[in-house]
């Protein structure tokens, strides 16, 4: 390292005595660590990108982190809160383990529905480090009475804790080490205004093109030690739905196919057969999207309920929102509108019908 390069110094930021940096805590997570795999959830996890090195495609977020970070470890600051937005399974949680791997400090992470309790939050603000990275996924689902505990955490890194009732109440302040929220939520729109306000940065993630994807993909079949040609990276990047996690998918099923047949290669057959076995068409639809779409058809094209989908399918409305409905708003295939939900011309046709044709009988709504 060249003289007066700047390294972040998280004792800068006034670790007390007693409280050794770099100590053991219990609950915590040691960002970049590698963990023997043990199942499905392990291997997606190992699949991550460990530092922004890594990091395939969002070029304009990896460049707003990698000067906020650098500045930060120029002060010998925590760098601002961070809130990441945008679909599910586009990398903000890989994110969020990056900056505590590029900060050399710990991430914690937690979701908003498991902090049911103010509680539950100053329990894990007073395990916090100096510098230490604190995520919370899901941050839009975070009670309201523990988002106002928060506040203070955020702006002033203090936390006031009431100690007995009655007339003997007392309010204590707790001082907290400088640390950095990274919150991450696919509903941007329901965090209320005070609280998004102390986010310094705001970042939303966009679903990656086909060649980001291509690029994800080779890297994670090296990682798995499958040779994957470049026609398979293409077709499965292409019915990825803009998503790495959903490319990672097919990719891990692909090598289950190959190796089932005593092969460790993934090429464009077997590629194809893989995503016919998974019922993803060539527009990347999965079942449940076809069945949304044929619901509206049976409602000669809707407008239609939400709610009335979520019962015709048997999904729940928010999974509906969050999960299938991005993609086929950005194929063109269906409408919002104040009524409900429009299949469009797109959407009539993907289905192999015309406009006003006789809607599908019930054994083409619910297959199998």
């Amino acid at each position: 390292m060249a003289e007066g390069d700047h390294v972040f110094n998280p004792e800068a930021l006034s670790a007390p005595q007693g409280d050794p940096v770099g100590g053991e805590r219990s609950g915590e997570l040691r960002a970049g660590e590698p963990q023997e795999p043990r199942g499905e959830l392990e291997a997606e996890a190992g699949l991550r990108p460990a530092t922004l090195g890594e990091f395939v495609g969002q070029g304009r977020v990896v460049a707003d982190l990698r000067v906020a970070i650098g500045a930060a470890r120029a002060r010998g600051e925590a760098p601002d809160h961070v809130l990441f937005s945008g679909p599910p399974g586009l990398g903000k949680t890989s994110l969020a383990r990056i900056l505590a791997v590029e900060l050399g400090t710990r991430l914690h992470a937690t979701s908003g529905p498991a902090m049911e309790r103010p509680k539950d939050l100053v329990g894990l603000l007073t395990q916090l480090g100096p510098g230490d990275v604190l995520f919370i996924d899901e941050v839009h689902r975070v009670p309201t009475a523990v988002e106002e505990f928060l506040y203070t955490a955020m702006e002033d890194f203090t936390v006031d804790i009431t100690i007995d009732s009655g007339p003997h109440a007392r309010l204590v302040t707790l001082n907290l080490k400088p640390f950095t929220l990274v919150g991450a939520t696919t509903r941007e729109g329901l965090l209320s205004a005070p609280f998004r306000a102390r986010f310094g940065l705001f970042e939303r993630l966009d679903p990656y093109p086909t060649g980001d994807l291509e690029r994800i993909l080779h890297r994670a079949a090296a990682i798995l030690r499958v040779t994957l040609e470049g026609g398979a990276a293409a077709l499965l990047g292409a019915r990825s739905r803009g998503t790495p996690r959903i490319a990672n998918r097919f990719l891990r099923r692909a090598r289950d196919l190959a190796e089932w047949r005593g092969g460790a290669r993934v090429d464009a057959a077997l590629a194809h057969e893989t995503l016919e076995r998974l019922g993803v068409d060539e527009h990347g639809l999965e079942e449940m999207d076809r069945r949304i779409l044929r619901c509206l058809a049976g409602q000669e094209g809707g407008p239609v309920a939400i709610k009335t989908i979520a019962a015709v399918v048997d999904e729940t409305d928010d999974t509906l929102e969050e999960v299938f409905e991005p993609h086929l708003l950005r194929q063109g295939f269906l409408q919002k509108t104040s009524r409900g939900r429009v299949l469009t011309a797109a959407g009539w046709e993907v289905l192999g019908l015309q406009p006003g044709s006789p809607a599908p009988d019930r054994g083409s709504l619910f297959p199998g």
